[in-house]
């Protein structure tokens, strides 16, 4: 038996994790925190029958887990993912802390010096379909944003097979409410979001983009929206690859996804939309030429943002850290 802790269990990442932990075979969770609830439960939090006590962080001993999941924002998910460390738990982090490599882009994309830089030649990037075998024997894993997770896989395979002809890749990312947290927010309010559509962080402005950019060698045009919906990203993506790339070599470079559990090539001439991930660890993509002689490409890719884009693909790294089956609570 798997012992875990979770670290910021009242955010929509965190219950979300606590759900999918409660119906993991071997996982039993010692504790879960969140500053401003503990005392409660979580079915004070949430309209849930799961009866967990919430306490305090400074109450939780690290050295009784396994594995703790530290579902808190960037910048004050550091200092709790080192105490972890240093109690000998192994780190699942689902904030954006130890994603970037190098600590200068840490700096730059938010804006303050990286917290504990001497950490980020350790930590793995938590996509198991790039990373799974470093992942195994990893003690801290940066779990990937929503955002990124949702471009990243659509685009690994076009540029590991050298089919890009030009870095620049324009994306065009929709994404439900609960991509911005749980927190109070007016942007966020049912009456600001209901029958209308906004763009926000447009070009080269939302912090993801420092992942993509790392992780594709690309150099991402990223366009984010609000959609009316409370789950999902759906990324519409333009690339340009090699002159006369034929839709079949193109396809041929995603079969390396071919055996993985949670990551689906749609058949030619369809495309993914939000019902097929929602409420699911998958990423479904599709592939769409718009001028093959001059390698003119549309990919659209979907995902549930609280599931494979956080909570679900942080369980999907615990299985592989711990040897389990990789789809073991996610189906």
């Amino acid at each position: 038996m798997i012992r875990v802790g979770i670290y910021g269990a009242t955010g929509y990442t965190g219950f979300e994790l606590i759900k999918l932990l409660q119906c993991h075979p071997h996982v039993q969770i010692s504790f879960a925190t969140a500053r401003s609830a503990a005392g409660k439960r979580l079915s004070d939090e949430f309209p849930t029958l799961i009866d967990l006590p919430i306490i305090a962080p400074e109450a939780a001993d690290p050295a009784t887990v396994d594995v703790a999941f530290c579902c808190l924002p960037h910048g004050a998910s550091a200092p709790t993912v080192m105490q972890a460390l240093a109690a000998g738990a192994r780190v699942i982090d689902l904030s954006a802390d130890f994603r970037l490599r190098d600590p200068a882009d840490y700096e730059r994309w938010y804006n303050a010096p990286h917290p504990a830089p001497e950490m980020l030649d350790q930590a793995v990037y938590g996509m198991p379909e790039l990373y799974r075998e470093h992942i195994r024997d990893a003690r801290l894993v940066a779990n990937p944003g929503c955002y990124p997770t949702s471009v990243i896989l659509p685009l690994h395979p076009l540029a590991r097979a050298g089919l890009l002809a030009d870095p620049v890749v324009i994306v065009d990312s929709k994404s439900g409410v609960s991509g911005a947290g749980r927190s109070l927010s007016l942007k966020t309010h049912f009456g600001e979001t209901h029958e209308t559509f906004s763009a926000y962080n447009i070009g080269r402005k939302h912090r993801h983009i420092a992942e993509m950019d790392q992780e594709t060698g690309a150099r991402i045009i990223f366009s984010p929206h609000l959609l009316p919906v409370f789950r999902g990203i759906l990324s519409t993506i333009y690339v340009t690859l090699k002159p006369g790339v034929e839709l079949a070599a193109v396809r041929a470079a995603y079969d390396i996804f071919a055996d993985e559990p949670f990551t689906h090539l749609l058949p030619d001439g369809r495309l993914p939309e939000l019902r097929y991930v929602v409420n699911t660890n998958l990423c479904v993509i599709g592939i769409q030429p718009v001028d093959v002689d001059a390698g003119r490409y549309i990919i659209v890719a979907v995902e549930d943002n609280l599931l494979k884009g956080a909570s679900g693909q942080a369980l999907q790294n615990m299985n592989v850290m711990c040897g389990f089956d990789e789809t073991m609570a996610l189906t």
